[in-house]
């Protein structure tokens, strides 16, 4: 499930957030989106030419290929190289700087295959700083607004939205694979490279998962995995500032385009932790992974929340109770499309639940199953009932029905008589047979019990509807008086 996340593949500003601030000069406009991190660029190119800036045609230079030159001559052409990617182009024309793209383009490519091949062993630590400095003059910018920002368009359901695709795309993805294969390779020293992939480098990474774009979200899961498993000073870094992610959308903006790629970073996280689990770990899963339930949004990233939260079960089988109950927490109330979503996980969940841990929570979690077995959308009925399909969560049940019948008998009694729904009535009834069957004396007894109750809520009922008839015969009897004293 893991390799199929892997290979696979928003917010409103907060009242603390900066107004958005716009300076005009001639006809151009700026504007600073305050839900979107600023990052700072680096410092202008040697060539001279500021790196914000698109070079006059005719400047840029083309090099020549690095198999036409010495090896000892390779690096510092590998340089020049570089400087000349430190170019910004307009992507926004398709007309503008044709020439310049491709060059840019051809020599980006040839960075990549040069550290792919390890045209001439490692890197000396000047052309790595180089490198990386490149890379963040390119990657590293303020992103464009989303589409549900305040920018004149009308708010829109971020899951209906079609993705933002970024024009420079073409150089950016050359850009992160030039990175990956820095990263990935064996001649990469982490000693030496830690230097220049530092916290700030992995903060403004970070910052990027909120692109519209996904096929850079793509790039940046899989950097930002393999920063992870190569760069062990990083780790609690990282797992630290994705909880800060998490914490400001779950929060604050409950808007951010990669929840779902940082989840499926973690899911890999989560299978490697070692027993027994810090208690960092369980600290994460209760204020990060179950508050992340919450936004209205959760359909976009369920899967991989899922995902992760079942791990945490299936490595310590003692954190079910916690997970089923942080479930009952969040459970929605008038979304029903969520509580069909819950109601999957939930049986994922309990599918790595041990009987101990079961009988913990099994009193509110039917409680609030027995609410949707009632539920007037089908799906959420019916759903609910598909819980009896898997034989070790009916193996629970078993167990402990003298306890978890009594809970239920109402709600099933209640669908067989009135649900509108013929395929719930159907399944309901075969849920009430699996009971009888399990234990008949039982059974008969709930039965009866139920009949009891049915007839002492008749009662009340109609003592109350007496209640009201004597007090409105009260009522018109002294309005029949007060008239005859008048």
């Amino acid at each position: 499930m893991l390799k199929k996340f892997m290979g696979g593949g928003n917010k409103k500003p907060s009242k603390s957030d900066t107004a958005d601030a716009v300076a005009a000069a001639g006809n151009n406009v700026v504007v600073n989106h305050a839900s979107r991190a600023t990052l700072p660029m680096p410092a202008p190119n040697p060539a001279g030419t500021a790196s914000g800036q698109p070079p006059p045609s005719g400047i840029m230079e083309v090099l020549p290929a690095f198999r036409d030159v010495p090896v000892g001559e390779r690096q510092n052409l590998f340089l020049r190289k570089l400087q000349v990617c430190c170019f910004l182009l307009n992507f926004s024309d398709t007309l503008k700087n044709v020439r310049e793209k491709e060059i840019k383009r051809q020599t980006l490519m040839e960075l990549v295959e040069f550290i792919q091949s390890g045209g001439c062993g490692k890197l000396s630590e000047n052309c790595q700083e180089e490198m990386i400095r490149m890379i963040s003059v390119n990657i590293f910018r303020c992103l464009p607004p989303a589409s549900y920002e305040n920018t004149g368009q009308e708010a829109t359901d971020p899951e209906e939205e079609e993705p933002s695709m970024d024009p420079a795309w073409p150089h950016l993805q050359l850009v992160y694979e030039l990175l990956l294969r820095y990263v990935v390779s064996s001649d990469t020293d982490t000693k030496v490279a830690k230097r220049y992939i530092d916290h700030s480098f992995v903060l403004k990474l970070l910052d990027l998962f909120d692109t519209e774009d996904p096929r850079e979200r793509e790039y940046l899961k899989t950097i930002l995995h393999r920063i992870y498993g190569k760069f062990m000073v990083h780790r609690p870094f990282i797992r630290k500032a994705i909880n800060n992610i998490f914490y400001r959308f779950i929060y604050e903006t409950e808007r951010h385009s990669g929840i779902g790629e940082l989840l499926e970073i973690l899911g890999s996280i989560i299978n490697g932790f070692a027993l027994p689990m810090k208690e960092e770990h369980k600290l994460f899963l209760v204020r990060a992974l179950l508050p992340l339930h919450k936004p209205k949004s959760l359909a976009m990233y369920q899967q991989q929340l899922s995902y992760c939260i079942t791990q945490f079960v299936e490595k310590d089988f003692k954190l079910a109770d916690t997970v089923i109950r942080g479930l009952l927490k969040y459970w929605p109330v008038t979304n029903c499309q969520k509580e069909v979503l819950f109601l999957g996980e939930l049986e994922e969940v309990l599918e790595a639940t041990q009987p101990a841990e079961f009988q913990r929570c099994m009193v509110p979690l039917f409680r609030q199953i027995s609410r949707c077995l009632n539920s007037s959308h089908f799906q959420v009925a019916e759903r609910a009932l598909f819980l009896w399909n898997n034989e070790h969560i009916v193996s629970l049940i078993a167990q402990n029905r003298t306890v978890i019948l009594p809970i239920l008998f109402r709600a099933l009694e209640k669908n067989i008589s009135s649900h509108w729904n013929p395929a719930v009535h159907g399944l309901t009834m075969n849920v009430r047979k699996m009971f009888l069957e399990m234990d008949a004396e039982f059974f008969e007894q709930c039965q009866k019990q139920h009949a009891e109750e049915e007839a002492k809520a008749k009662d009340v009922e109609e003592q109350r509807e007496l209640t009201w008839k004597r007090l409105a015969d009260a009522a018109a009897q002294n309005g029949v008086d007060d008239m005859v004293t008048d």
